[in-house]
């Protein structure tokens, strides 16, 4: 897991949409998915329910992005 990561899966959760998180991350859709692929690998679960429109997070993803955005804020103070 690294920062990186945790602001992809911030972005996804504040857009809605993993194109529009790309474009904010300035990165390709297809990093930004794969990167948070290996995240939900490495943790052994689905942060976000990729079947509806828009995207949401699933009950545990709301945990970890939670979190997510505290590590995030702590790490650029």
């Amino acid at each position: 897991m690294n920062i990186q990561q945790l602001e992809y899966i911030i972005a996804v959760n504040d857009c809605r949409h993993f194109v529009k998180a790309s474009e904010k991350c300035f990165v390709t859709q297809a990093t930004l998915s794969m990167m948070i692929k290996k995240l939900e690998e490495e943790l052994g679960i689905k942060i976000f329910d990729r079947s509806r429109q828009p995207v949401v997070a699933t009950e545990m993803g709301r945990k970890i992005i939670a979190q997510a955005k505290i590590i995030v804020r702590e790490s650029y103070r």
